[in-house]
């Protein structure tokens, strides 16, 4: 079979596949146990005896099909993880076949101009000086910005805090790292930031805990006395992280006084952006982001509220001169004078190989413009608050917080054991697929409303199937 058959064949099966999904058709989670499902995927002859080509390719297909998470259904209510628009499969497609590892430029010309062009857009929205396109002039100008695509949040969270520490001590990569470093962060940070600090080296207990108010927010009028606590303690804070919006209910740092206080400590300040950064392209809740502007670096993912597949996340930096500076290795075969017109980017980020993110967020932007995506943000912030209203008026159910973003934590009255009975049982069903967080003391249900097919409808009929539990 030819690869324009085979890739037919895979057309047809997934266009099949969103279109039941979106029509609430099939199980929204199916988790058989592992064995069976390698068994009946037949792994071990098609490894043995090759053939997944035509008719074998589409058996193969339904069956794989049918131990997915369906993200397109409309009961898919679980994980911070974008319900693609199908456009950007196309770039994921694309990427795939072509191969350009484009972490230098001669590897990809295309895919680097791309993640340039997509890395402005970003600065621009943000409030940032793009990258000039001349590398002579963005060389000599602090004044410009920068960035790169990583795979993934966490990630770009842990380049951000090897340009924070960097900054702190610019001999590190050859002396080792200071004892005395710390990290400043709420609780309620990431988790990948207190791997950052283990990965780092400062172990995560140098990550201190930010005093927060009843939502989880950190409290400005706060900060200074726990700086100067940490100070007297002969410790060195690195960075201060922010969370817009935090990962466990949705709540927005006030980012203005906080990069006002950082200003004045020349402390570098981080906001992990990753869910929330894209209420910038709501006019209606882009205030949720006042003073972003001031920050030092922003992680900024595509594949949570940009439709686009995992994965494709930003790291932006107000100064390129500080991610520019963070990596000092050699590789001559990399690293040497020769004729470039485009941009490398493997001096900016952990990675050596990096594939072409910026097609598969290019293709989503190229397709719905910067209006669909924030009305699509509108409209996922808006059914969460329609979802507060709803379910606060619901006896025996209480929500957490007033929502912020798309993500709504709620509980039936009971103890913390039942609510994670009520999420087993949605899952063994199949009906309804929720995550869960504890907050508060509490452990609740969560919901991150990231479908676009999603309805009030469907969260009246989550509540009336949990009542029949």
């Amino acid at each position: 079979m030819s690869f324009l058959a085979d890739s037919e064949v895979v057309t047809r099966a997934l266009a099949a596949y969103c279109q039941e999904s979106v029509a609430g058709q099939g199980r929204v989670i199916n988790q058989e146990p592992l064995e069976q499902i390698i068994e009946k995927l037949d792994l071990n002859r098609y490894a043995r005896d090759g053939g997944l080509t035509g008719p074998e390719l589409a058996a193969f297909l339904d069956r794989y099909l049918t131990f997915t998470t369906r993200l397109h259904h409309p009961a898919y209510m679980a994980h911070q993880v974008a319900v693609p628009c199908p456009t950007a499969a196309l770039g994921s497609l694309i990427d795939g076949l072509t191969n350009n590892a484009m972490a230098i430029y001669e590897m990809g010309p295309g895919a680097a101009s791309i993640e340039f062009w997509v890395l402005n857009w970003m600065l621009q929205k943000v409030g940032w000086q793009p990258a000039a396109f001349d590398r002579q002039k963005r060389a000599r100008d602090p004044s410009y910005a920068g960035g790169v695509l990583t795979h993934g949040g966490s990630l770009a969270n842990l380049t951000a805090m090897l340009a924070a520490r960097h900054r702190a001590v610019p001999d590190v990569w050859a002396h080792g790292i200071p004892q005395n470093l710390v990290l400043l962060a709420p609780a309620g940070a990431h988790y990948s930031i207190a791997r950052a600090a283990g990965i780092l080296g400062l172990g995560q207990n140098a990550v201190r805990h930010l005093e927060v108010d009843a939502l989880g927010r950190i409290i400005p009028e706060k900060l200074a006395l726990t700086y100067d606590r940490i100070r007297q303690e002969d410790k060195r804070p690195m960075a201060l992280v922010a969370s817009a919006c935090s990962t466990a209910v949705g709540i927005y740092d006030p980012l203005e006084e906080i990069g006002e206080f950082c200003r004045q400590q020349h402390l570098w300040l981080h906001v992990d952006g990753a869910h929330g950064a894209s209420a910038l392209l709501s006019p209606k809740h882009q205030y949720r982001l006042k003073g972003i502007e001031l920050a030092d670096s922003l992680t900024w993912d595509a594949h949570k509220m940009l439709q686009t597949p995992v994965l494709c996340a930003a790291l932006l930096v107000r100064d390129h001169r500080t991610l520019d500076q963070t990596f000092e290795q050699d590789a001559s075969y990399l690293f040497h004078d020769k004729e470039r017109p485009g941009v490398d980017f493997a001096h900016r980020t952990i990675e050596c190989t990096k594939a072409g993110l910026g097609l598969k967020f290019f293709m989503v932007l190229g397709a719905l413009g910067e209006a669909g995506l924030g009305a699509f943000v509108e409209r996922q912030y808006e059914l969460a608050e329609q979802a507060y209203e709803y379910i606060q008026r619901q006896p025996g159910f209480e929500c957490a917080v007033q929502p912020q973003s798309n993500i709504l934590c709620f509980r039936r009255a009971g103890d913390d054991d039942l609510q994670l009975r009520i999420r087993d049982r949605l899952n063994a069903q199949g009906s309804f697929y929720l995550s869960s967080t504890f907050f508060g003391g509490k452990r609740y249900l969560r919901m991150a409303l990231m479908n676009p097919h999603t309805r009030l409808e469907d969260i009246q009929k989550l509540l009336v199937t949990i009542q029949s539990m």
